[in-house]
């Protein structure tokens, strides 16, 4: 009986086949949208709570102008934030080509909404800045009656642009609490401005909430130690001035939408090649 050596018997290896789809594209598309995720819930749970304490759902007539309304805002960027989180990260972790396709065409869309509203602010800086102003003199006349647009106009005046008003501290003659005539109303901060337009002295801890009162009198007795600069030009003065940081900021996220695009139809490639395997 032949016995065969089977030690020099040449051993066929199989290579095995590795799947197309890139998993370092695919968990760091999902590993990214995973903290868009979060922060886009994170903002929208803000701006409903927002909402909810103002009672808004119950009696939305109480809303001014709901575009200006803070909460509102926040609800609509965490709304948009959350949706495109949520596409770009269930779509990359089930390898879901119509999830992706979304996440890309929700990044498209914003991109271009980006880069035409950069483009009519600079065509039509006269009407941006008119509705700017529109905008402010709203926050001025409903400065009482909502309390984040008076949180808002606060920090604008006091820890933002340090300015007071629109054009300056008369601007406050607009709304009745302040308006020179609500003396005849008893009003205590008649002929004054909010707390937001007085200086800071330099060895005050806490600031004093009464410190603009009857600034705005003729023959106000002492040195009137507020903001005399409106708050349009020290927004244009703020713009002027950080061209460079504002315009990189824009170019980076400009960009990262576009990686983003690029990734995810990237993505989509591998899978349907691996797909086109199966059959």
């Amino acid at each position: 009986m032949a016995v065969h050596n089977l030690s020099n018997v040449p051993v066929r290896k199989y290579k095995r086949e590795t799947s197309e789809v890139s998993g370092c594209l695919k968990y760091m598309i999902f590993g990214f949208n995973v903290l868009f995720w979060l922060l886009g819930l994170g903002i929208l749970t803000i701006g409903v709570w927002a909402w909810s304490e103002k009672d808004i759902f119950n009696n939305l007539g109480r809303v001014a102008n709901v575009a200006l309304d803070p909460a509102f805002v926040l609800i609509c960027i965490g709304s948009v934030t959350f949706i495109i989180g949520f596409t770009g990260c269930v779509g990359a972790l089930r390898e879901n080509t119509c999830l992706l396709a979304a996440y890309a065409i929700f990044l498209s869309i914003l991109l271009l909404l980006e880069m035409t509203a950069g483009i009519l602010g600079f065509v039509f800086k006269d009407w941006i800045k008119s509705q700017a102003t529109a905008g402010f003199q709203t926050f001025i006349i409903h400065y009482r009656e909502d309390p984040d647009q008076q949180n808002l106009i606060d920090w604008i005046q006091e820890d933002w642009l340090q300015c007071c008003g629109i054009e300056g501290p008369k601007d406050w003659d607009r709304n009745n609490y302040f308006n020179c005539s609500s003396r005849d109303i008893g009003s205590r901060e008649a002929c004054g401005v909010p707390f937001s337009c007085c200086k800071r002295k330099s060895n005050e801890v806490i600031k004093n909430k009464q410190c603009g009162y009857d600034v705005r009198k003729p023959g106000f007795p002492g040195e009137r130690h507020i903001f005399e600069r409106g708050c349009l030009r020290a927004g244009e003065e703020w713009i002027e001035s950080n061209l460079v940081p504002v315009a990189g900021v824009t170019v980076g996220i400009m960009v990262l939408q576009i990686l983003g695009i690029c990734f995810a139809q990237n993505l989509r490639a591998d899978i349907f090649a691996q797909k086109a395997k199966w059959h």
